[in-house]
């Protein structure tokens, strides 16, 4: 089984238990950070990775580190240690938001833009933008893209809206060449 199946299946579980407790949000936002410090130090992964170290070193280290979050988090990153599937962590997190969102009637918006936007302006562009994405909420993640020219270029899961003066010009080019033939 591909680790991507194994992810959803692990992810699956965790969110059905985060249901019953009514901890969805909680819990997605603990796994986020878990995601965080799992992608910005490879000495963890490398660590959790390790054939010469013990599970029970392994998870008395992830039970220090992370010991105020709550029992669903931690145990979920216990057991992946223990059936030596710490490989799947960031994977599984990325499936869980998604589950959990899904559930909220909620989708992520990824906002690129020349300069961070201000709180107005993102509420503004999750209220338009919900609507078309069909969700009741947006929860708008801005980048800044300094390359951009100008404008705004947004991601909701697999459809993006670019109105950026860049693909503006990349089609005016388009145009001139294709009219030039």
């Amino acid at each position: 089984m591909s680790n991507h199946a194994v992810a959803k299946r692990y992810a699956s579980a965790l969110f059905q238990l985060a249901k019953e407790k009514h901890d969805l949000k909680k819990v997605n936002e603990e796994l986020q950070s878990v995601k965080t410090v799992v992608e910005t130090t490879p000495e963890l992964v490398q660590f959790l990775n390790h054939p010469k170290i013990t599970v029970k070193q392994k998870q008395a280290l992830v039970q220090e580190s992370f010991k105020g979050l709550s029992d669903i988090s931690v145990n979920a990153l216990l057991l992946l240690i223990d059936r030596k599937r710490t490989d799947i962590i960031v994977p599984m997190v990325n499936k869980y938001k998604e589950l959990a969102y899904e559930e909220q009637d909620m989708a992520e918006a990824l906002v690129y833009s020349t300069k961070p936007l201000s709180e107005k302006e993102q509420n503004h562009i999750a209220k338009v933008f919900a609507k078309r994405a069909k969700k009741s909420k947006l929860e708008v993640i801005n980048i800044v893209d300094p390359k951009l020219i100008g404008g705004i270029k947004i991601r909701i899961g697999d459809r993006i809206y670019d109105g950026t003066v860049k693909a503006q010009l990349d089609k005016l080019e388009r145009n001139l060449t294709a009219g030039t033939r």
